[in-house]
């Protein structure tokens, strides 16, 4: 078993400190963190709420999955209820 030694001892021991321009080129890395580009049709969203009918919610929530597998668009829930509420708003004169 290795004897133990106590702290003082331990920090006497440590190697000499880090060069602190190496320890800034490190931690603060010229590689600026550049956020995504916007999507070209942009959109905002609200958040809404509602209930769904237990089935159409399992329908739906399945879709979506087998979707998202099968890499097929749209595949989210919200883009699918947007997709499916689009001719239904149109039809009826609410968008345009």
């Amino acid at each position: 078993m290795v004897e133990r030694r106590n702290l003082i001892d331990g920090l006497k021991a440590t190697p000499s400190p880090i060069d602190p321009n190496q320890e800034k080129s490190f931690v603060y890395s010229n590689k600026a963190v550049e956020p995504p580009p916007p999507s070209p049709a942009a959109i905002n969203r609200i958040p809404i709420s509602t209930r769904l009918r237990e089935d159409f919610a399992k329908s739906l929530k399945r879709a979506s999955l087998e979707r998202q597998l099968k890499n097929i668009e749209p595949n989210t829930l919200q883009d699918i209820l947007e997709e499916a509420l689009e001719p239904w708003l149109k039809a009826n004169g609410y968008s345009s």
